[in-house]
């Protein structure tokens, strides 16, 4: 009689179970930004806390700091942008040149403080919310994208409006054509060292004061000297 073929039981493969990626820890808020918030005027709080609950809504991974005095929001290790609170008044200042063409180009930075959109004096001095929270997404998306050129890089600490030009007082040129060698001077300073002088003379309060400061300005500038010589080069 032939063996009795026994079959054995075939075994099923033990699946492993899933990985699961490992989670990134939220980004925690900043203590010393709870303090900065506290501290600040009662009218500037509620804007603060505006302005920092649409950062985070727009970038959830952001990153809560305090540079130079001041909260700072930073992603992927560079600056979004920045808040602070004086006496009277807020501000909050987008980072980053990309961004910068954006909001110049929809007209939506605005002089006065020291920071992008002007003086806040209430959350009703910003943007809607939906559009804050499109110019931040935007501004994060360059950071992703890799399009990202630092302000300080460009000299500037935020995203502001240019100044106005300025009028020269007609005083002013009339010295300045009556001395050649200040005149040809003048021509090549550059914007900046035009602004100081013409500045310095336009602030004159009384006639008597403005006619020294033109006198002393030509004097200087035929010598090549900018407003602030004694304490700079131009």
């Amino acid at each position: 009689m032939p063996p009795t073929l026994v079959s054995k039981p075939v075994s099923k493969p033990v699946s492993k179970p899933e990985s699961k990626p490992e989670s990134k820890p939220e980004p925690k808020p900043e203590p010393k930004i709870d303090l900065y918030i506290a501290r600040a005027k009662p009218f500037a709080q509620p804007i603060l806390i505006h302005i920092r609950e649409l950062v985070h809504k727009a970038c959830p991974n952001v990153q809560e700091t305090i540079k130079w005095s001041r909260p700072f929001f930073e992603y992927k290790g560079v600056i979004l942008g920045n808040m602070s609170a004086f006496n009277e008044h807020c501000s909050f200042g987008f980072w980053g040149e990309e961004i910068g063409a954006v909001l110049r180009e929809a007209k939506v930075i605005q002089e006065g403080g020291m920071g992008s959109l002007g003086r806040i004096t209430s959350i009703k001095d910003m943007p809607s919310n939906k559009e804050l929270l499109g110019f931040l997404k935007q501004a994060t998306a360059f950071i992703d994208n890799g399009q990202y050129t630092s302000p300080i890089s460009a000299r500037n600490k935020v995203v502001k409006a240019p100044k106005p030009e300025i009028e020269v007082p007609s005083e002013f040129t009339k010295a300045l054509k009556a001395n050649k060698k200040a005149s040809a001077a003048f021509a090549a300073f550059s914007p900046s060292c035009k602004r100081e002088y013409t500045e310095w003379i336009a602030d004159a309060k009384r006639p008597e004061t403005r006619d020294k400061r033109i006198t002393q300005a030509v004097e200087w500038i035929a010598e090549g000297k900018q407003r602030n010589w004694k304490y700079q080069n131009c």
